[in-house]
């Protein structure tokens, strides 16, 4: 018999009531960026923009590219382990649709708990699902951006553009001093 780990909808976790951000850096300067893919299309595009711009105008340090499982639910809790080891901050994304959403926006919050600041990104036609998962795990006030919709479809130029008009956002919520 296959078993399934399913997401408690409830939000009855023994992580539930955490709801304490992790320190935040002052700067990215020679920090490694984690890069945490979802699969969905368009994802690996817009993360890689994202941390080739982190690295470009803040200094980053390497990025690492992860990818998760299955798009609509959480990173299994061996892979956070891994991220959270590996690198200082993380990027995850994309949300764009409601469960791929949902459960991008657990994934930042499975990383602060574990240590590491996180920005997650969802699209703007799926904020409200993302803003239900943060409260279903006991984050309500979990701070996550919106690209805006559709990511899937687009071109590497369009690509671009999106993630430009993240970094500001990124930075914000990663707490890093311009």
């Amino acid at each position: 018999m296959v078993q399934e780990l399913l997401l408690d909808p409830t939000g009855m976790d023994e992580r539930d009531a955490d709801s304490t951000l992790s320190p935040r850096p002052a700067s990215l300067r020679g920090l490694t960026i984690g890069l945490l893919d979802n699969t969905k299309p368009n994802a690996t595009n817009l993360l890689r923009e994202i941390g080739e711009e982190l690295q470009r105008s803040y200094g980053a340090g390497e990025t690492r590219l992860y990818t998760k499982d299955y798009f609509g639910t959480p990173a299994a809790d061996d892979l956070i382990a891994q991220i959270a080891e590996e690198v200082d901050v993380v990027v995850t994304a994309v949300g764009d649709c409601g469960s791929c959403s949902a459960a991008t926006v657990a994934d930042g919050i499975l990383l602060e708990r574990a240590g590491v600041p996180t920005v997650s990104i969802t699209s703007d036609s799926f904020f409200a699902s993302g803003r239900a998962m943060a409260k279903v795990q006991g984050f309500p006030g979990f701070d996550f951006f919106a690209v805006k919709h559709p990511v899937a479809s687009l071109s590497a130029d369009e690509i671009r553009e999106r993630a430009l008009a993240a970094i500001p956002e990124v930075v914000r919520i990663l707490g890093v001093e311009e």
